[in-house]
C-alpha cells in the first residue's frame, strides 16, 4: 500500500470499523456505557448484549456493566498502534481505554503496590511479564473468541495469559546520516561497534520486555545464553565507551538526526519509516541482525494480554479482549507492521522485511524457562553494564 494511503487507512481506521464480535443481541443505541449502568439503564442501549469467549469461558455482557473508561495496563499511544484500537473499540461499544504510559515492568511493579485494590481491568505488554503476574497471583482465568487461533506455545493452558502478537529485535537507522558518514547497511551487531554508530546510539535498559529482548538478541548473537549473559555485559560497556544511551525517549531525537541509531522491534522502525511524516520514508532503514560467526541475533518476542483477578469491569475488559483478539482488532496490528498472532488468516503488506532475512537472523527461546530466570538476567545486566 503506498505511503500516504496507508497513512489515511490508520487515521479513519477506528471510525470505518463496525462491530464485529459476533453473538450481538438486545436494543441497538448509541454505545455509550455510564460507570455503574445507571446512565446506560436510562437509554435506548440498555439492552445491548454481546456473546464474548471461547469455549467454557462464552458468556454474555451488557453494555450497562460498561464504564465509562476502561484501564488496561500497557495500552498506550504511540506503541503497537493501540490509539487506532483504542478508538475503534470506543466508537463501537462507547467504552474509552485509558492510554496507560508504562512499560511491561512498571505495570508488574504496579500491581505489586495495588494488589490490595487493584484497578486496572487487565495487563497488556510482554508476554512473560504477564506469565509473572500470572505465576504471582494476579491474573485469573479467561479465554477469549479466537484463543484457539492462537499457538499452544503462546498461551497458557489455563487460560491467563494469551498472546496477541508477535515483534522482533531490530535496528533502524538513518540512511542518510549513515551515507553522509560513509557507513554500510548494517548486518551484524558487530557492525555497530564503529564509532561513527555508537556515538548517537540509543536504546533501552532490560527492565522494559523490549530491552530484555535487545538483550538477549545482542547476548545470543554474540555466544552467549541463558546462563551466560557477559557478552551482553561487555557489548554494552563498549558502547557506552563510545557514546551511546539508555534512554525512553528517542524517537523524536530520532526524527530530527540528534540519534542516527536506535534498537527496538522491527515494527517500530518500519511504523516509523512508513507512518510518519515528520521523516522522510528514504531517510529511515530498517534491519535484522546476526552475530559474527552465525549465531542468530533477532528474538522474536510475544505480547499478550490477561484479565486481572478482583479486576473492576471484568465485563467490558472481556470485551476488549475479544476485539483485540477478533480480525478487525489483528489488522490494526498489521497497519502499524505489528505481526498480529493471527498473521496467518490475513495479508501481510509488502514493505515487512524480506522473510529471508527473518529466517538468517530470528530465534526464540523458552519463555517458560525465561520467565523463571528473568530477574536474575535483568539483575546481572544491570548491574554489570552499570545501567
Amino acid at each position: 500500500m503506498p505511503r500516504q494511503t496507508r497513512r489515511r487507512l490508520l487515521q479513519g481506521t477506528g471510525a470505518a470499523l463496525a462491530a464485529g464480535l459476533a453473538g450481538c443481541s438486545g436494543n441497538t443505541g448509541d454505545g455509550n456505557g455510564g460507570d455503574s449502568g445507571e446512565n446506560a439503564s436510562d437509554s435506548s442501549n440498555a439492552e445491548q448484549a454481546y456473546t464474548v469467549g471461547h469455549g467454557d469461558y462464552e458468556t454474555e455482557v451488557t453494555a450497562t456493566a460498561f464504564p465509562d473508561m476502561l484501564y488496561f495496563y500497557c495500552v498506550q499511544s504511540g506503541w503497537m498502534n493501540w490509539p487506532s484500537i483504542m478508538e475503534s473499540f470506543e466508537n463501537n461499544y462507547g467504552v474509552a481505554v485509558n492510554d496507560n504510559d508504562r512499560s511491561s515492568g512498571e505495570a508488574l511493579q504496579h500491581m505489586r503496590a495495588n494488589a490490595a485494590n487493584m484497578n486496572h481491568s487487565g495487563y497488556n505488554g510482554g508476554y512473560t511479564y504477564g506469565v509473572r503476574a500470572r505465576n504471582e497471583g494476579f491474573t485469573q482465568a479467561y479465554k477469549p473468541a479466537g484463543w484457539e487461533q492462537v499457538p499452544d506455545s503462546l498461551k497458557t493452558d489455563d487460560g491467563h495469559v494469551t498472546a496477541t502478537r508477535r515483534v522482533t529485535t531490530a535496528v533502524t537507522y538513518r540512511s542518510d546520516i549513515y551515507e553522509e558518514r560513509g557507513l554500510d547497511a548494517p548486518t551484524t551487531w558487530e557492525d555497530l561497534l564503529q564509532p561513527e554508530i555508537m556515538q548517537d546510539l540509543a536504546l533501552q535498559t532490560p527492565q522494559a520486555a523490549v530491552g530484555l529482548a535487545t538483550a538477549l538478541s545482542i547476548n545470543n548473537a554474540r555466544g552467549g545464553s541463558m546462563d551466560d549473559v557477559q557478552p551482553v555485559i561487555d557489548y554494552y560497556n563498549q558502547i557506552q565507551e563510545g557514546g551511546a544511551e539508555f534512554t525512553d525517549n528517542f524517537l523524536a531525537q530520532f526524527s530530527s538526526g540528534e540519534y542516527a541509531t536506535f534498537l527496538r522491534y522491527d515494527y517500530s522502525g518500519l511504523d516509523l519509516k512508513y507512518n510518519n511524516d515528520e521523516i522522510a520514508e528514504e531517510n529511515v532503514d530498517v534491519a535484522l541482525l546476526a552475530g559474527e560467526n552465525g549465531n542468530q541475533g533477532a528474538l522474536n518476542m510475544p505480547y499478550g494480554y490477561a484479565l486481572l483477578e478482583d479486576a473492576p469491569n471484568p465485563e467490558a475488559g472481556k470485551l476488549f479482549m475479544d476485539y483485540v483478539l477478533s480480525l478487525e482488532g489483528q489488522q490494526q496490528f498489521l497497519d502499524a507492521y505489528v505481526r498480529p498472532i493471527r498473521s496467518d488468516e490475513l495479508e501481510l503488506p509488502d514493505e515487512f522485511i524480506d522473510p529471508a532475512e527473518y529466517e538468517r537472523t530470528e530465534f526464540q527461546v523458552d519463555y517458560g524457562r525465561l520467565v523463571d530466570e528473568q530477574d536474575r538476567i535483568i539483575e546481572d545486566i544491570t548491574r554489570g553494564a552499570n545501567i
